[in-house]
């Protein structure tokens, strides 16, 4: 097996919310955008480092010596392609549902050598291999990878190329480009709004995705996400990439928005639920759904 190094942020095991079935996600450190809203901070930056949760600390004041609360935490660590799948392989009796491995980041594609290698071994074994990706980076490094997936989960985060610059740093041409090609190789795609007040929660922005998304035969569902402050829990060193702090998006606009999108014949999903659950959603809830 190839033993190439990828920087790891984290593999989160029986995860359900990075593709169908159980899956194995892992995350890849490094991301070419600065997302307002980033849940991953900690996955912005390609090398290892420190993340605090004062909220652990026990004020023991033994930190040079290793934190023992779990107030402190190195997020990063280099790991050979066979070392992971061996992770990946531990879910393996999970993956009868439809499930599988997921490769998410940061941006995988910045590690491109890694995640073609990652998921050459995933399909070696007979696993589900899948990933997620902001699809901003040119076609040639995105092709072999793309090729290799059984799944395909990008965004669109905004439609307008002005408000998507101001929003994330980056451009979305590559986005749109991107979804044409893997239309053209017939590719299976999910394609993912991540829904912000004051920023894309307009039936006008969400409407041009949805309407762009309807007309590829490859794409099976399009879902929003309604935004949740994650990532203001992780406190990484002074000078790091923090995300800004944003509203929750009510019931009603997310029924609003999910309306909309349907209104263009395509498959719509909020947070994994169908129109019909919509109405069960609760953003003051702690995962945002009742049970």
């Amino acid at each position: 097996m190839n033993n190439s190094f990828g920087m790891i942020a984290d593999i989160q095991r029986c995860s359900t919310h990075d593709g169908p079935g159980i899956r194995t996600t892992v995350f890849l450190k490094g991301c070419n955008l600065r997302c307002a809203w980033c849940h991953n901070p900690e996955t912005v930056d390609s090398r290892e480092e420190w993340m605090y949760y004062p909220e652990k600390c026990i004020g023991c004041g033994l930190c040079s010596e290793g934190c023992y609360s779990g107030a402190k935490v190195l997020c990063g660590r280099k790991m050979t392609v066979e070392e992971v799948i061996r992770t990946v392989k531990l879910d393996e009796p999970y993956y009868s549902g439809g499930g599988g491995m997921t490769i998410s980041g940061g941006e995988p594609l910045l590690q491109p050598e890694f995640t073609y290698r990652l998921l050459e071994a995933a399909k070696n074994c007979g696993i589900h291999a899948a990933i997620e990706t902001n699809l901003t980076l040119p076609w040639k490094t995105a092709e072999p990878i793309a090729e290799l997936c059984d799944l395909v989960m990008m965004d669109i985060k905004l439609w307008q190329a002005d408000l998507h610059r101001k929003w994330t740093g980056g451009d979305n041409r590559n986005v749109l480009a991107g979804l044409k090609e893997l239309s053209a190789r017939k590719k299976p795609v999910i394609v993912r709004t991540p829904v912000i007040p004051t920023v894309n929660d307009r039936v006008e922005e969400i409407s041009c995705i949805a309407e762009f998304a309807a007309g590829f035969d490859n794409v099976l569902y399009y879902e929003l996400l309604p935004y949740h402050p994650l990532g203001q829990s992780k406190q990484l060193k002074e000078g790091a990439f923090k995300p800004e702090i944003f509203e929750k998006p009510d019931n009603s606009t997310m029924l609003k928005l999910a309306s909309a999108a349907r209104s263009y014949g395509i498959k719509v999903l909020v947070a994994g639920k169908e129109m019909r659950d919509i109405m069960d959603y609760n953003p003051k809830k702690e995962s945002g759904w009742i049970e």
